[in-house]
């Protein structure tokens, strides 16, 4: 599972054998949540999440926003490889 982005303790990760949407697991020791980053430009939308109350969701979107375009690039890497 490549770990494609980390910020504030977080990892953003895109599990090669996964399937579309495009989306991304960001991960934590205590939860994880699952964006759907509607590619190539986004926005990216809250899928589901468990563990992240909605201050730190509305953090890692902000983040996950920032980065949309390099995600959408990553997607399609890991998943054309395949």
């Amino acid at each position: 599972m490549p770990t494609v982005l980390r910020f504030d303790g977080l990892r953003v990760v895109i599990y090669p054998n996964d399937h579309r949407p495009e989306h991304v697991h960001v991960r934590s020791a205590d939860g994880e949540a699952v964006f759907l980053l509607h590619c190539p430009a986004g926005p990216p939308v809250l899928r589901e999440s468990y563990g992240f109350n909605r201050p730190q969701l509305t953090r890692i979107l902000a983040q996950l926003a920032q980065a949309v375009a390099e995600l959408c690039e990553e997607w399609r890497v890991i998943h054309d490889r395949h």
